[in-house]
């Protein structure tokens, strides 16, 4: 029988605690910040069993972003110059749009589907879907797509 992995992604306040952790200790350990395994796993309250039963198995959205293709789901208001808005934010995290498509609005509401390219020097892609959702007139913004 074959294992595929299946990845999900999912909002910072649905991981458990032990996993942020880890991810915590493994920046440690990349920024020098902690020498060894356990003095990271010292430094964020877990035990060193737990890390290395997490470590390969955890990581932050933007770390295995770059290269990729993200596509995002954002459903917003029909309102002028928000499309404009949204774009601006994307060019300001210097990701690479390939595509958008705009439906039709129904009752004042719009669905945008937004390809981006994450390059080398774009910014960390979990801040950029936070701003996005921070726009006025966005009712959300769903990760719909990761290639």
């Amino acid at each position: 029988m074959e294992d595929k992995s299946k990845y999900f992604v999912v909002k910072q306040k649905a991981v458990p605690e032990v996993l942020l952790k880890v991810v915590e200790a493994k920046k440690m350990l990349e920024t020098e910040r902690a020498l060894t395994v356990q003095e990271a796993a010292d430094k964020v309250g877990i035990s060193r069993s737990s890390f290395y039963k997490y470590k390969d198995d955890i990581f932050p959205f933007y770390d295995n972003t770059k290269g990729k293709t993200v596509t995002l789901v954002v459903q917003m208001d029909d309102v002028q110059g928000l499309l404009s808005d949204l774009l601006h934010v994307v060019a300001d995290y210097k990701a690479n749009i390939l595509t958008i498509h705009q439906s039709i609005p129904v009752n004042g509401v719009a669905t945008l589907t937004l390809s981006v390219e994450v390059r080398e020097n774009t910014g960390n892609m979990s801040s950029m879907i936070e701003d996005l959702e921070e726009v006025d007139g966005v009712h959300y913004v769903k990760i719909l797509s990761r290639e």
